[in-house]
C-alpha cells in the first residue's frame, strides 16, 4: 500500500469537500440547523459533505470499513482498514461564520492511524501525514515546537458540551494552565487543535468527551511531526477513549503529568 499516494488523494478529497462547505456557508438558514444532542448541531452540509467523502474514498480502498460522524456509511467495526471521517469538525463555528472549521479524514489499520489529513477551510491550510512520511502543511514539512516549560507554553483545549462528570477537576486544570502558561486557547475544532500542535503553533493540547472522528487524523499528524500523545492516565487509550493529551516531546512529561494529577 502506497500511503504517500493515498494521503495525496484524500487531501484532494478533503479540499473538494471544503470547497463545497465554503460555498454553502451563507446559504444556511435557521431551519437547516438541527440539534443532535445538547449543544451538538448538524446541518445538511455536514451530511452531504460526508457523503461526498465516503463515495470518493470507497474508490481508493473498496474493502475498508467506515467510522463516520453522521453515519452516512455503514459502520463496519473490526475491519483491518477503516476510514475515520469528520466531514465538518467545528459545525457550531461554521454556522456562526467563525474559524476554524475543518474536514478530517484518516485511514486506520487495526485501529492505528496510518494516514490522515485535516483541511482548515478558512485559511486554506491542508495538513497531511502518513506513517513514516512526516507531517506536512500545504506541501511544507512541519514539526512540533520546542518549548519545555509551562511559562513558555501556549495551550489549547476544548470545553465539554455534554459530559460534565469531571467538570470541577477540568476547571482546576484550566485554572492551573491559565496562571502558569502563556495562555489557553479554545478553537472549537479538535482536529485543528492537533494540527496546530503538529506545526508548533500550540505546545500542548488536552480535551475529553471526544470521538474518534475528531482526532484520528490529528493523531498521526502530531506523531509524524515529532509529538507525543496519551490519554489522561498516561496510557494509549486515546483514539476511542474519549480523552487525549498531545504535546511536543520536551513539554510532554510535565504537561501530561499535570493533567493526570487533575483528571487521570
Amino acid at each position: 500500500m502506497n500511503l504517500k499516494e493515498i494521503t495525496a488523494q484524500i487531501g484532494k478529497i478533503a479540499k473538494e469537500a471544503g470547497a463545497f462547505i465554503k460555498e454553502q456557508q451563507f446559504k444556511i438558514t435557521p431551519s437547516d440547523v438541527k440539534i443532535k444532542e445538547k449543544a451538538s448541531l448538524v446541518t445538511y452540509v455536514d451530511k452531504e459533505s460526508e457523503s461526498m467523502i465516503v463515495d470518493e474514498v470507497k474508490k481508493l480502498l473498496p474493502n475498508a470499513g467506515f467510522i463516520t460522524e453522521e453515519g452516512t456509511a455503514t459502520q463496519q467495526h473490526g475491519e483491518t482498514y477503516q476510514w475515520v471521517i469528520d466531514p465538518l469538525d467545528g459545525t457550531t463555528n461554521f454556522i456562526h461564520d467563525v474559524c476554524p472549521h475543518s474536514v478530517s479524514i484518516a485511514l486506520t489499520k487495526n485501529n492505528i492511524p496510518q494516514a490522515g489529513v485535516v483541511y482548515e477551510i478558512g485559511q486554506n491550510e491542508l495538513f497531511s501525514a502518513w506513517k513514516g512520511g512526516g507531517a506536512w502543511m500545504n506541501g511544507k514539512q512541519i514539526h512540533v515546537s520546542k518549548a519545555s516549560e509551562h511559562v513558555d507554553a501556549l495551550i489549547a483545549t476544548g470545553f465539554p458540551y455534554y459530559n460534565f462528570d469531571v467538570i470541577d477537576n477540568y476547571i482546576k486544570a484550566l485554572n492551573f494552565f491559565m496562571v502558569k502558561t502563556q495562555g489557553v486557547r479554545r478553537m472549537g475544532s479538535a482536529a485543528v487543535d492537533l494540527s496546530y500542535v503538529a506545526c508548533g503553533r500550540f505546545d500542548g493540547f488536552f480535551e475529553y468527551a471526544l470521538h474518534s472522528w475528531d482526532i484520528a487524523a490529528g493523531i498521526i499528524l502530531v506523531q509524524e511531526a515529532g509529538g507525543k500523545i496519551c490519554d489522561f492516565k498516561g496510557q494509549g487509550n486515546y483514539l476511542f477513549g474519549g480523552q487525549i493529551i498531545a504535546a511536543n516531546p520536551a513539554y510532554f512529561p510535565s504537561f501530561s503529568k499535570k493533567i493526570q494529577e487533575f483528571l487521570g
